[in-house]
């Protein structure tokens, strides 16, 4: 096997292990709306993800000297957390994850992509590894331009390949999962959720 995919599967399983509000939104959906919808939710995370390794390999010198631009992210991605983490304080019915085998109407969907990129895309810890995912490729006079597709190719597809693996088992889980159990998920998902963007505030106001 490529070294270059070797080493960057190996840097997909270290971000795959970092527990965040992506974590833990990816199980909440998959449990309360089913295992495509968190697959979606997924792919929505990799969009995310794809753009940021785009705007920092072109661009990482410009991103680190930019403060103002992390400052904004950091802002606008901590006040976004909270109000995600509201809404699911305040969601008042929950029921039992069933997709009885039908596909999901193409909105909820559509909303699942835009969750999982919108969560992902707005935080800065996220920004910040992959600028130094950038910064350690551009000091790899080893890595031509296979090696550099081999390797962030490696990164991308084992994040989503167990964000995959997540959703399925939280899914295969969920007829253990009652709905009182889920509104009490409901409700740590969206303390946890607020937590997070709460931290994201006071480290950017800090820095």
């Amino acid at each position: 096997m490529n070294p270059a995919l070797i080493e960057g599967v190996s840097m997909g399983l270290l971000l795959s292990a970092l527990v965040g509000p992506v974590f833990f939104t990816l199980i909440q959906s998959s449990l309360t709306h089913g295992f495509r919808y968190a697959a979606v939710l997924a792919l929505g995370i990799l969009a995310s993800d794809s753009i940021y390794v785009v705007f920092t390999f072109f661009g990482v010198k410009f991103l680190a000297d930019a403060t103002y631009f992390e400052l904004v992210l950091g802002y606008v991605g901590g006040m976004i957390l909270i109000g995600f983490g509201i809404s699911s304080l305040l969601r008042k019915k929950v029921s039992r994850p069933n997709s009885g085998g039908l596909d999901f109407p193409q909105i909820k969907k559509r909303s699942a992509f835009i969750k999982g990129f919108s969560i992902n895309g707005i935080n800065p810890f996220v920004l910040l590894f992959w600028i130094s995912i950038a910064s350690i490729v551009q000091i790899k006079d080893s890595f031509g331009t296979s090696e550099i597709w081999f390797y962030y190719l490696g990164i991308l597809g084992t994040v989503f390949s167990i964000d995959l693996l997540k959703a399925f088992i939280a899914k295969q889980l969920s007829h253990l999962v009652t709905p009182r159990m889920m509104g009490w998920l409901n409700k740590a998902v969206g303390l946890i959720m607020i937590g997070f963007g709460i931290r994201m505030l006071i480290l950017t106001y800090l820095n």
